[in-house]
């Protein structure tokens, strides 16, 4: 997030860049906390992370910037143990899906 950046736009160019993928952001979901310690259990950073419920509108994923790989995945493989995963991804996943499901269209 860049300074003065509002939440949505960051989101938005955040994942433009990571993916090439464009999408109109809907609402937050939630927010995760992330600590960085050293060896030693030292606390060196602490991350807040917010996850943003948006809608697709073009474009094919492509790793870009920071992202290793960029793909589409079915829900179900987020849960299922078959991908190394950041932690809550599959449950921050089934909030999104369940938020879209009584989305209007």
């Amino acid at each position: 997030m860049h300074q003065g950046e509002p939440l949505f736009e960051a989101a938005t160019r955040e994942l433009a860049e990571e993916t090439g993928v464009a999408a109109e952001p809907l609402r937050v979901i939630t927010a995760l906390d992330a600590f960085d310690h050293d060896p030693a259990g030292v606390l060196r950073r602490h991350f807040i992370l917010i996850a943003v419920l948006c809608r697709w509108i073009a474009e094919v994923p492509v790793a870009a910037d920071d992202a290793l790989e960029a793909r589409w995945i079915d829900l179900a493989a987020l849960t299922d143990g078959s991908l190394a995963l950041s932690r809550d991804v599959g449950a921050v996943a089934d909030q999104a899906a369940a938020l879209m499901a009584g989305a209007p269209t």
